[in-house]
């Protein structure tokens, strides 16, 4: 069962429209066609159950109707479709179970009810991760949103990362604002330098828990700035930002297409604060290794593996 939130007011008034004009001017369709209105254009969440294990955790309750994943799937998508045909405007969240405990826990909600289950959808709506719903199958929406929600929380736990250190001892300075403000300019200066192409850059962090791994899009033309989407913008810096002011290992990994030339691929590792070259045979044992296994994995064919460029960086001051 997929459980929607309506975000906006989708009812109208209940008074007559008779009773509200003169002389029954305007017919009751139209007071109708007027909800009708109002419902397309109140946005709605649905929370999904992503993957099979969240999905098993919700089967204990009786009032959850559903005991097969594929099936539950197959009637969301049908749900989006059916809203989508009638012009509402829709979006999915990722729907924790976990999560659900926890809230019907603080706010004192039954667990095995359908209207806790909504009530929790409402809440996430406001600011968990969330995919728009444009037509696309459920079969690329899940990922797409499971690959939203680990975004977010990488963005959450580097922002926290960096809210924990306070000020600076010597200098009286913000460390955690610091350190966002010289990851912001390393990237500006980096893809300055980069020059036109298209770039898709990974910036990898390792964390005390976890390895912190943030990926960025940009399009540099020609006598312009980068094109760059502004949320993917403080995703990466602030993984940046943490490796720098938490004096973490870790790097950065630049991929540039441009007409009629092949792939190269550069890359630096983060040291106190600065993103300093690898050779081009380290830039191509960390592209051609698994992160999770270490396995050797193929060169990609068309691809140059270079060394990391020199650009310029602001000055450390801690």
């Amino acid at each position: 069962m997929a459980h929607k939130h309506n975000s906006g007011n989708s009812g109208g008034p209940t008074t007559s429209t008779r009773s509200r004009t003169p002389h029954g001017s305007r017919p009751p369709r139209t007071a109708r066609a007027m909800r009708r209105t109002l419902r397309r254009e109140a946005p709605s969440t649905i929370g999904l159950l992503a993957d099979a294990y969240d999905f098993a955790a919700m089967t204990r309750y009786r009032s959850f109707a559903f005991d097969d994943h594929t099936a539950y799937l197959d009637q969301v998508e049908g749900l989006l479709r059916a809203r989508a045909a009638q012009g509402l405007h829709t979006t999915v969240a990722l729907f924790d179970p976990d999560e659900f405990t926890e809230f019907c826990a603080l706010t004192g909600l039954d667990l095995d009810s359908a209207d806790s289950r909504t009530r929790f959808t409402a809440e996430i709506a406001t600011g968990g991760a969330r995919v728009r719903y444009e037509g696309q199958p459920i079969a690329r929406l899940v990922p797409e949103l499971i690959n939203k929600a680990v975004r977010q929380a990488t963005w959450d736990y580097a922002t926290l990362l960096l809210s924990e250190l306070g000020e600076c001892a010597q200098c009286g300075q913000d460390i955690g604002r610091s350190a966002f403000e010289r990851a912001s300019a390393l990237l500006t200066n980096l893809l300055q330098a980069a020059g036109p192409g298209l770039h898709h850059l990974v910036c990898s962090v390792q964390a005390e828990q976890e390895q912190l791994i943030a990926v960025l899009h940009a399009e540099h033309r020609d006598g312009g700035p980068a094109l760059l989407d502004e949320s993917d913008v403080a995703e990466f810096v602030t993984v940046l930002a943490a490796g720098i002011a938490r004096h973490s290992p870790g790097g950065l990994v630049l991929r540039t297409t441009a007409p009629e030339a092949r792939d190269r691929v550069h890359g630096w590792r983060l040291h106190e604060g600065s993103l300093l070259p690898l050779t081009a045979g380290e830039v191509f044992s960390a592209y051609c290794t698994d992160a999770d296994t270490g396995d050797p994995v193929s060169p990609e064919p068309g691809v140059d593996y270079r060394p990391g460029f020199s650009f310029d960086q602001p000055d450390t001051h801690h």
